[in-house]
């Protein structure tokens, strides 16, 4: 007997037609996604646990000197918003595999230069190329889903690699605290070049850029994704023959597309300023042991990925998503406010977390309204630009929170700056909610 899988058998001549269910490949490939971005956001945290290493700083020459902290993540974040626009297109030459892969080759390097680093400015150097390879590899994240999933389970797939975005740093708090506390500050750099080598591996042997090109996918998985595609791939078709401008103007003009940006610029600037400076925070104003410092610097995380998953639910059963994007920021700024004001280091460690992870309350919902406003063919143009703009200013959230607390000489002046930041986009997201967003 011979089976195929196009659900024909064959024995002594007779056909018999039966129904063979399609492989799952496409759900290997959404945890390799995963994984791949768990271990980018181990990379990104790094620097935020060495900014509270008296051992790091004194090496690097940049104790006591909070902007030059700052600049550790802000060079960072300029060069993976300078690599998300102009190198990402290298994907439709090599195809998500090969420029995915390209990297990760590049964040290992990166992450060689920085533990042998002996200079504040050759350890800059190692932040820069490791934004550039992480800014390529966010885009071809999406380019595999869209080759590898029919519309309808886009949503699915897309929330299961995103939660990698709040995992990786709730791991990596405690985790780099541990390392450094035992091995040394160079020894965390060289884990995660040996960490690196998991997802490359996994990339280069398991996945293809498209399902045609798997050995492990079936004909009904091929025939599921590519029905599902198929009036996709029409409308695009369609829209081939129109500019770039035509594209953009459709969006550019839109001022709820501006307010959708200036909101997504305030929470990825919350984001990354927490990020690069919670450790710190809590080792040097708040009093914590390191020990104790790398455990409340996971929570926000921890509690982040409750909240992208429960109101990613729930903005679909609602059908409404501004609200919950407003409810996102002034959950934030209550909680970055009255957490720098408590008098008890339990209470602040704990109402800090509680703001920063109100922030996966608008992860899946601002993206959803993103493109309810933007017309299909322009979703493209229109999402690039949003992420574009929004990373690319908050590129200087860290280094503006080390000036904050120069200035004032406190880091609740650091803060501050972040409330005022939650409560514009709560402001952006309350006009659109009174127009039934």
């Amino acid at each position: 007997m011979e089976k195929s899988d196009t659900g024909v058998v064959r024995a002594s001549g007779t056909t018999v037609t039966t129904n063979v269910a399609p492989t799952k490949q496409r759900y290997v490939l959404v945890f390799i996604l995963l994984i791949t971005l768990l271990v980018a956001y181990l990379d990104r945290v790094n620097v935020s646990v060495l900014a509270a290493d008296v051992t790091f700083l004194s090496d690097m020459g940049i104790k006591g000197q909070p902007i030059q902290m700052g600049m550790l993540m802000t060079l960072f974040l300029i060069a993976y918003g300078f690599s998300n626009v102009l190198l990402s297109p290298l994907g439709d030459i090599l195809g998500p595999r090969k420029a995915m892969s390209l990297s990760i080759a590049l964040w290992g390097a990166s992450l060689f230069i920085g533990g042998f680093a002996v200079s504040f400015s050759t350890m800059l150097v190692a932040r820069v190329i490791l934004g550039l390879g992480e800014g390529m590899h966010w885009p071809m994240q999406s380019s595999f889903v869209k080759n590898w999933f029919p519309p309808h389970e886009r949503g699915k797939a897309n929330a299961v690699w995103l939660i990698g975005l709040m995992v990786g740093p709730a791991i990596a708090m405690p985790f780099f605290t541990w390392i450094i506390q035992d091995f040394g500050w160079r020894a965390s750099f060289f884990v995660l070049v040996a960490l690196g080598a998991i997802p490359l591996l996994l990339l280069w042997f398991y996945t293809t850029d498209f399902p045609h090109q798997h050995k492990l996918v079936n004909k009904a998985e091929r025939d599921l994704i590519e029905e599902g595609q198929r009036a996709e791939k029409e409308l695009e078709a369609q829209a081939a023959n129109t500019t770039l401008w035509d594209n953009m103007k459709v969006f550019i003009f839109n001022y709820r597309f501006w307010l959708i940006t200036i909101f997504y610029f305030c929470l990825a600037s919350i984001f990354w300023g927490t990020m690069a400076w919670l450790p710190s925070y809590l080792k040097v104003a708040r009093g914590f042991s390191w020990v104790a410092m790398g455990a409340w610097s996971s929570l926000p995380y921890v509690l982040g990925v409750l909240s992208v998953v429960v109101f990613g639910y729930v903005s679909d059963k609602i059908g409404r998503r501004a609200p919950l994007c407003a409810i996102s920021m002034l959950g934030a700024a209550a909680g970055i406010y009255f957490g720098a004001h408590a008098p008890d280091n339990t209470t602040a460690a704990i109402l800090v977390s509680l703001g920063i992870a109100s922030i996966g309350i608008a992860l899946p919902s601002v993206w959803t309204l993103l493109q309810q406003i933007v017309p299909g063919k322009a979703i493209g143009a229109g999402a690039g630009m949003m992420n574009g703009i929004s990373n690319g200013g908050s590129a200087f959230a860290p280094v503006l929170i080390g000036f904050f607390i120069s200035v004032t000489g406190s880091y609740v002046g650091g803060l501050m700056f972040l409330v005022g930041l939650g409560l514009l986009a709560a402001v952006c997201m309350l006009i659109l909610s009174v127009q039934k967003y």
